[in-house]
């Protein structure tokens, strides 16, 4: 006999998903902090590769299995967009990792550290977030959680100006500003990529309030 409450979906698997998918996004996140505050960049490397292959596969299981169940807690259209939106963060992460390697040693004196923490924080507040969701999507907590990030995402706003008199006014490598810019707006991509999750966590809860 069938239990009506995996029927109707009332121990929702894709709260442990949608969870695991964020913690993966974090992981990648720290993995950046790390790039860029280590030396010996060969282990983080590797932590990017791991990070990336496992929201590769939680994005596609994830699909899956909304194809193959009939009832789930959350509408099928927010897990698909909430779905969506965590994979762009290791994603744009891993461009950042890619890049970085290649163009590092041309770029040794830029900080990049202050605003990959940034992010390390933004993407720990993304996790609590989707954490939020099955304890009852309830709007007080998310919405502090959601002011966090938005406080962060001005915050990464603001940084990314600061460096760009160096790069640009006071420098005399063309090739070396251009280099840093990428970085930097990637940096700030990956950011708001955490952004999208939290305004879609936000209007999950406003919608189910």
């Amino acid at each position: 006999m069938f239990s009506l409450q995996t029927i109707f979906g009332k121990g929702d698997k894709f709260y442990g998903l949608l969870e695991q998918s964020a913690e993966a996004a974090r992981e990648s996140a720290h993995a950046l902090h790390e790039l860029v505050t280590h030396t010996d960049r060969a282990p983080v490397m590797a932590a990017f590769a791991s990070a990336r292959a496992r929201e590769k596969a939680l994005a596609a299981q994830i699909s899956e299995e909304l194809v193959n169940t009939f009832v789930t807690a959350l509408d099928r259209e927010d897990i698909e967009a909430l779905n969506s939106a965590l994979y762009k963060i290791p994603k744009t992460v891993e461009k950042f990792a890619e890049r970085y390697e290649i163009v590092a040693s041309r770029l040794a004196d830029v900080d990049f550290a202050q605003r990959a923490q940034v992010l390390e924080q933004a993407s720990g507040v993304v996790s609590d977030m989707i954490g939020e969701l099955r304890r009852g999507l309830r709007i007080d907590p998310v919405k502090k959680l959601q002011d966090r990030l938005q406080t962060l995402e001005s915050e990464g706003d603001r940084m990314l100006l600061a460096p760009y008199r160096t790069l640009y006014v006071e420098g005399n490598d063309a090739m070396r500003a251009m280099l840093a810019k990428d970085l930097f707006e990637l940096i700030e991509k990956a950011i708001d990529k955490c952004r999208d999750v939290g305004n879609i966590v936000y209007s999950i809860v406003l919608k189910n309030s």
